[in-house]
Parts: structure tokens; C-alpha cells; sequence
């Protein structure tokens, strides 16, 4: 006996769940975000409950709607009737977001064994050597690329990763989620979406610590192949705080070839030796400038990367390769202040090119069984 033929209803059903939130990235028909539609000849009305009535993403919802049922034969126009959630139904939301965990105090999803999530702590020694355009760049690459990346901007005092990545957006809440905005196809969050206008941050440690755990932990982000995190200069707090939330956390270090800049980038990198963490790699910025001519003029001198690499090897009894030399080049920093990562903006460009390849190692680094348990099975039979 032949099934029966699918009905408009049937259709509008199955258009409308090829819709994504664009904050959650899931179906809006998984997300209760659909109370329900009506059909009046050639015309559709929607009615969709929005998860707070200032959604900023509303147009792209009634755009990515009216395309997709506009697509059934029969449909020429849509109309939709916005809502809002009530208490409850943001709580249901909250509860699917998590896997249908009631629990009071959320966990940090990357810190869990099953977590299938590559966590790279980008760190420096000292500030300017360009670790937030490392940092965005890679995402923006390994996003490129089709996985999915969120970037934590846990530079706290000197947050950057927002205008970097052309973020404008702030984040949404979800009773007590915080959805990330999205830009160039990476999630970000930053402290900078939650202070007025271009305010200093004063905290100390124990705030330091629960801010970084927050955006851990309450921030929806999805199932993410790859977080990044853009840490402050230096060995201070968020290096311990990071240390003790994300212990599978790997380090990777920017330093520029300069010998001074290299000294305080191997103290860095060392932390790795008491918080137990693995070093990644180092990658060198600004490492020559290009002339018309063809030569390169090393403004920083030369061999710093190399030398924190061979440094490191040796502290820590295990290779830590120089992933790339990333060249000085003007467009870095034109494209970090424009919100368009160079990668993106101008991706023959050399300094692109070589932060693609060092983002190409990121991407295919295999997981290591170390520490994990494998599936086998005993046989107790003799």
C-alpha cells in the first residue's frame, strides 16, 4: 500500500524546519519557536515566538522564512506574526539547549571528557606582538574552512576581538544562556559586549575568574569543533583561572623575532610546565616586510620564533614545532580595524597565506588516546 501524498500542510512543515536561528544554529521548528501557521489561498501567516521582543535578528528570520515557504509551489506571499516566549517556554528552550539538564549551576561543556571541542589558548608574553589578529585570523581561517569556531576574547583589559571580527551585535539572553553574536561565520563573546561604550575593566583575580567561568559555561556555544581563546599577555590570573576550568586546553604562543620579545614569550609558554597543559606550538608575527623590490627587511631582527620553539622543546621534554612566520604586512591591521580578518579580505596576500598554514595544522591535528578510555570489550569466557 503507497503512502499518501504529502499535503501543503505537510510541506510548510518541512520548509519551515529547514529555517536555523541564526544565534542557535538549530531549526526553528526544534526550538518551539513555531506556535503555528495558516493558509488562506496562495498566502501563508506564521506565528513565531521570538525568545526576548528585542531579537536583532528578527529580520533575518522573516527574510529566511518568506525564502523558504516561498519555494512551495502554490505560496507566493508569507506573512509573520511575531510573539514572545513566556518564562516558561524560555525555560523549555533553556532546557533543549542543554540537553534536558534541569541543573542549577552549568558545566563547562569543553571540560568534559566526552567534549570533542579543541580548545587553543593563544598566549603571548607581553602585549604587541599581535596575539588578537593571530587569534581572529585563525578563526576566521579554520571557519573558512567549514568547521565550527568560537572565539573567547579572555582579554579582559585589552578585549579587541569584537572589532577585529567586525562584530556589532550583543549577545542575547536566554533566561540565564547568553547567546553569542556571530560574525564571518565564528561565535564570539568578549567583555566589551557587556561594558558602556569603551569603558576601562578594573577587576582582580576572583572576578577575573568568575567572568572567564561564565563565558565557559552559561554562554551557548553550540557544538563547536575548535574555541579559541585570546589570553591576556603574561602568566597572571586568566593563565592560572584557564588552567584549572580547561585543563585539556593547548597552548600556543606568538612572539615576534625580536630577542627581547622572545625571552618573555618562553616564560609564557613555560606555565605549561605547572598548570600540565600541552604546548601546541609558536608562531612567529611580523617576522620580515616585504620590499617592492622582492628582499625582505627584518624590522625585529631575526630567529625569535625558532629560538622560543627549540627553548620550549627543551623545558618541557617534547617537540614544540614553530607552526609559521607570519610577515609584517599593513593590511593586517587594516582589515582587523575594518572587522573583515585578512584571511578573508585579502586571502593571496603572504601574511594570509602563511596564517592559513598554520591554521591548516590546527585543523588536522588528530586526537590523541592518551588518558581516554578505549571501547574494548573483555571476554570472560575461557
Amino acid at each position: 500500500m503507497s503512502a499518501p501524498a504529502p499535503t501543503l500542510e505537510d510541506a510548510i512543515q518541512t520548509a519551515l524546519a529547514t529555517v536555523d536561528d541564526p544565534e542557535i544554529r538549530r531549526p526553528i521548528t526544534d526550538l518551539g519557536m513555531v506556535k503555528g501557521f495558516t493558509v488562506a489561498g496562495e498566502h501563508v501567516k506564521v506565528e513565531l515566538l521570538l525568545t526576548v521582543a528585542g531579537c536583532p535578528l528578527r529580520d533575518k528570520l522573516n527574510s529566511d522564512i518568506t525564502a523558504a515557504l516561498t519555494k512551495i509551489p502554490g505560496i507566493t506571499s508569507v506573512s509573520i506574526d511575531f510573539g514572545v516566549m513566556t518564562e516558561e517556554q524560555r525555560k523549555a528552550l533553556q532546557s533543549t539547549l542543554r540537553g534536558g539538564s534541569a541543573a542549577a549551576e552549568p558545566v563547562i561543556p569543553f571540560a568534559q571528557p566526552g567534549s570533542r571541542t579543541r580548545v587553543y589558548a593563544v598566549a603571548s608574553g607581553k602585549g604587541g606582538v599581535g596575539k588578537s589578529s593571530v587569534t581572529v585570523n585563525l578563526a576566521a581561517s579554520l571557519a573558512k574552512r567549514g568547521l565550527s569556531v568560537g572565539v573567547l576574547d579572555a582579554d579582559i583589559y585589552g578585549h579587541s576581538v569584537p572589532r577585529m571580527l567586525g562584530v556589532e551585535g550583543r549577545p542575547t539572553r536566554v533566561e540565564d544562556m547568553i547567546m553569542p553574536p556571530q560574525s564571518h561565520g565564528v561565535k564570539v563573546i568578549s567583555i566589551g559586549m557587556f561594558t558602556a561604550g569603551n569603558a576601562a575593566v578594573v577587576w582582580r583575580g576572583p572576578m577575573l575568574h568568575r567572568a572567564l567561568q561564565q563565558f565557559l559555561a552559561d554562554v551557548y556555544w553550540g557544538d563547536l569543533d575548535v574555541l579559541l581563546l585570546d589570553l591576556p599577555p603574561g602568566t597572571g590570573d586568566v593563565a592560572i583561572s584557564l588552567a584549572q576550568l580547561l585543563p585539556n586546553a593547548e597552548i600556543l604562543v606568538v612572539t615576534t623575532p625580536q630577542a627581547a620579545a622572545a625571552e618573555v614569550a618562553e616564560r609564557a609558554g613555560a606555565i605549561a610546565l605547572q598548570t600540565h597543559q600541552r604546548l601546541l606550538g609558536v608562531v612567529e608575527n611580523m617576522s620580515w616586510l616585504e620590499l617592492p623590490d622582492g628582499s625582505r627587511m627584518e624590522v625585529f631582527g631575526a630567529g625569535g620564533g625558532q629560538t622560543v620553539a627549540d627553548s620550549l622543546t627543551k623545558t618541557v621534554g617534547a617537540s614544540v614545532p614553530l607552526l609559521g612566520q607570519v610577515p609584517l604586512d599593513t593590511r593586517v591591521r587594516e582589515s582587523g580595524d575594518a572587522g573583515e580578518p585578512i584571511v578573508l579580505a585579502a586571502p593571496d596576500a603572504p601574511a594570509a597565506k602563511a596564517l592559513d598554514e598554520v591554521a591548516a595544522k590546527l585543523a588536522v591535528r588528530r586526537d590523541s588516546l592518551v588518558g581516554k578510555p578505549l571501547s574494548l570489550m573483555v571476554n570472560a569466557k575461557r
